[in-house]
């Protein structure tokens, strides 16, 4: 009887836990169960978005997936940086060429600790897309091979879409001018940018895909990256997400980048599940700051450097 009853209560604490850590994620985020039993859905549509492009069919990929080209089809390919966000007639024709109606189903993922799914659905939102109907698969293509398998088959191509995208809210991004101007030149406290890429290249220890290393001046370093765990793909808990980002203030307007803005906007989602409701992205980030190559720059690890603290 006492092994019964310590089996029992072992399941109870057991089924506890796992409900707790079921709804201490947000919405949009979606199990591998999940997406299996929806996966006959016609309103469904799985996108991609694999680090290496290629891996989309020489390693697999969810059945019915189509693939992402997260530099083709997610930036403004005639721009430079050409990592700047794409027009909304271009991502409304990307979508429509992936078979997207106003009424889909949308499920993202990568191999990428979602940081490039992210910038599928910041620009899903950005364009006036519903989100309820989009949803993030926690664990991404490592999560799914836990228990499924990959397919190497081309999906078939879907009929065009009829997807129709809103004008999107010019507040929502930002150049350098308005980043120079408030933040730079003005100091402006109700401000806070957050620089969301890796500790060494924020400090200048590491100059990778950019000319200069460091950050720009009053820029706080917040690695989005560190919200998901690296080895189960899977973001973290909301408390330490908060943990994150405990101090930002959730009464400022924050602006975000990276440099070329997957990890900015991996940082915009996980504020937008802390509730944080007046967020923007630098469109270019560090890739368009540093080539200007006169814009100034700050090396170390804080967000002034002695020439801009007085």
């Amino acid at each position: 009887m006492r092994k019964l009853f310590f089996l029992l209560s072992a399941v109870l604490i057991g089924l506890a836990t796992h409900a707790a850590q079921a709804t201490d994620k947000p919405e949009f985020l979606v199990d591998t169960d999940w997406l299996a039993e929806k996966l006959k859905d016609p309103q469904l549509i799985v996108l991609e978005v694999r680090y290496h492009p290629h891996r989309h069919t020489t390693v697999g990929h969810i059945p019915g997936a189509i693939q992402v080209q997260r530099f083709a089809d997610l930036g403004a390919n005639d721009d430079m940086p050409i990592m700047r966000f794409p027009s909304r007639a271009a991502f409304q024709a990307t979508l429509r060429r992936w078979g997207i109606n106003d009424d889909s189903i949308i499920v993202v993922y990568d191999d990428s600790v979602t940081a490039l799914a992210s910038r599928v659905l910041f620009l899903l939102d950005l364009y006036g897309f519903d989100m309820k109907r989009v949803k993030l698969l926690d664990g991404g293509a490592v999560g799914w091979t836990g228990f499924n398998d990959l397919t190497r088959t081309i999906t078939t191509a879907k009929p065009a879409g009829k997807v129709t995208l809103k004008v999107a809210d010019a507040k929502r991004l930002v150049a350098w001018p308005e980043v120079y101007r408030r933040v730079v030149a003005e100091r402006d406290a109700k401000i806070t940018l957050i620089d969301a890429r890796p500790t060494d290249m924020y400090d200048g220890n590491r100059i990778q895909h950019a000319v200069q290393g460091g950050h720009i001046p009053g820029a706080i370093n917040i690695v989005s990256l560190q919200g998901t765990d690296g080895q189960s793909q899977q973001w973290k808990s909301m408390e330490e997400l908060a943990a994150m980002y405990k101090t930002v203030s959730k009464d400022s307007t924050v602006i975000i980048y990276c440099h070329d803005g997957f990890r900015s906007t991996l940082a915009w989602l996980q504020l937008k599940a802390l509730g944080y409701r007046d967020v923007h992205i630098y469109n270019g980030g560090w890739g368009d700051w540093d080539r200007t190559m006169t814009l100034p720059i700050v090396k170390g690890s804080k967000p002034f450097d002695a020439d801009f603290e007085l």
